[in-house]
């Protein structure tokens, strides 16, 4: 495959933002103490930053390709499974007597071991999968189909399809395993996809500009019009 100058840096970055929101989400539910339509506007922590993984998925698959985007959509799910592992084993470690007297194993389990739980991990990483491939792939596919013209309607668009996967998928699969209430279910759903949208859409100019710097520094402007859009093949 062709090489790349700054491919790994946005791979890195991207990876990044993908574990610290998820670390976020198991630890904290922030209220803003707002609605709207009469839903609360309620969502886990990892919303805030969450939705940049998204535009970084939309600058990879602009520039470099479906191709090239898989590999590192396949890369922040490994990357998922190895932190969710590490947390469980730390978890179930004996935890040192003053470490016990300050914060202890209760604290640990109530902030991070959500994340090494089972039901979390399951919601976290089904939707993460399924939204970043089909990010990626309505992407592509309207990219190819608009001749690369009009970016901003392939961003949006992409992700419009793309969050609304992930979050009902994430939220639902949570609350099947008691992570979340049901009751918050439409709560959750609604005020996840509303900000992971509204951010991607604030972030547009941003995106026009990250994504005409990397093509002219990388030489690429990549279009998958022969392209095998299944995700398990390399």
């Amino acid at each position: 495959m062709k090489s790349y100058k700054y491919f790994d840096i946005i791979m890195a970055i991207f990876v990044a933002v993908l574990i610290t929101s998820n670390i976020a989400s198991s630890a904290k539910i922030v209220d803003w103490g707002v609605s709207l339509f009469n839903i609360p506007l309620t969502f886990d922590a990892g919303t805030l930053l969450f939705p940049i993984s998204y535009v970084f998925g939309d600058i990879l698959t602009e520039v470099y390709g479906y191709k090239r985007s898989r590999r590192v959509i396949w890369t922040g799910f490994f990357a998922l499974i190895l932190t969710s592992l590490t947390l469980w084993l730390v978890g179930i470690m004996p935890g040192e007597t003053t470490w016990q007297s300050y914060a202890g194993d209760n604290a640990y389990q109530v902030i991070l071991g959500g994340m090494s739980a089972g039901g979390i991990v399951l919601a976290s990483l089904s939707g993460y999968w399924l939204g970043e491939f089909f990010n990626s792939f309505v992407l592509a596919k309207m990219k190819a189909l608009t001749n690369g013209r009009w970016l901003w309607t392939r961003t949006i668009g992409s992700t419009l399809v793309g969050e609304a996967i992930d979050s009902i998928v994430f939220i639902a699969i949570a609350s099947v395993f008691g992570v979340f209430p049901w009751s918050l279910f439409v709560t959750l759903a609604f005020t996840n996809y509303l900000f992971k949208v509204v951010i991607e859409a604030l972030m547009t100019p941003l995106t026009y500009l990250v994504v005409d710097a990397l093509k002219r520094a990388e030489n690429e402007d990549y279009y998958d019009r022969e392209t095998n859009f299944n995700p398990f093949i390399s």
